[in-house]
């Protein structure tokens, strides 16, 4: 295990496991235990994704996992987590971990930053974006929510609680998928909902066609079909739309330079799994990487 050090002279630990071509993969390693992984299972997620995505991937190449989220809450950054920043923290982890050229591959807002790492750095081998649209992004809204969240966060009158910044939990007395948001509360403190609404704002002028014209590496999209968020007003009154812009504009993802795919009735959550991911991941990267 080793540590890079982040903009802000933080450090994040970093495991590497197995050899072959690079890829980084900003995932927790550690299985979550005890009760809080029961209580994963019950939303329908897997409280050891990020050591599934490793275990698939370490025969055929070079996984540097970090737990980039994980970091963030335990150490925000509510001034500085700007998309600049955040492409500079993921190339000091490939530094660290001694790669020159590498792959990405980051899911929902993690996504987002492998496209902002994409567009500020020539030393990407490949990209793979899952559960966020590379063109047509939902930056508005997102917007709003995370405006929303850290206004819950921080107001004396109102509970400590509020969603994670991207639509990804759920209550535990719901069924599997998307959760009821009139419901979800999750405690965040204010600097820690704070910084995402310092990204997103800094994200309002970001022209994601436009952008694709700095990207050179060869690049892979997918999204559950259903991966459709209604928020109710405590969290912005707004639709996030992952799916809709790449099934919308698959044509035109297609001339840009993307492969596309459709994960067929799955939402946010369901399209993020490892028996998912792997089986669309793992042989893409083979073909643009060998291994």
């Amino acid at each position: 295990m080793t540590e890079a050090r982040l903009h802000d002279a933080s450090t994040i630990a970093i495991e590497v496991h197995g050899r072959g071509p690079t890829v980084l993969l900003p995932v927790n390693p550690q299985p979550v235990e005890g009760p809080q992984a029961e209580e994963m299972r019950r939303w329908g997620a897997d409280p050891a994704l990020g050591r599934s995505l490793i275990d698939g991937l370490s025969d055929a190449f070079r996984v540097v996992a970090f737990d980039y989220e994980g970091h963030l809450l335990q150490v925000p950054k509510p001034d500085t987590l700007t998309p600049a920043n955040v492409a500079s923290d993921l190339l000091a982890v490939a530094d660290a971990a001694g790669a020159d050229r590498f792959a990405y591959y980051g899911y929902s807002w993690l996504a987002l930053a492998g496209l902002q790492l994409a567009v500020r750095t020539d030393r990407l081998a490949a990209l793979v974006m899952g559960g966020f649209p590379p063109i047509d992004g939902p930056y508005a809204q997102m917007l709003r929510v995370t405006t929303a969240t850290h206004a819950m966060a921080s107001s004396a009158s109102a509970p400590s609680t509020a969603p994670t910044p991207q639509p990804s939990a759920e209550p535990p007395d719901e069924p599997a998928g998307e959760p009821d948001w009139s419901q979800v509360e999750v405690s965040l403190t204010e600097a820690q909902t704070r910084q995402f609404v310092t990204l997103y704002q800094a994200l309002q002028g970001f022209d994601d066609v436009a952008a694709h014209v700095q990207i050179r590496c060869p690049r892979l999209c997918f999204v559950g079909s259903a991966d459709e968020i209604d928020y109710d007003e405590r969290w912005g009154g707004v639709h996030v739309s992952m799916a809709g812009p790449v099934i919308r504009r698959r044509a035109e993802l297609e001339a840009l330079g993307w492969q596309v795919r459709v994960l067929e009735g799955l939402d946010h959550t369901q399209a993020m799994q490892a028996a998912q991911v792997v089986p669309i991941l793992r042989p893409w990267l083979i073909n643009q990487l060998g291994g």
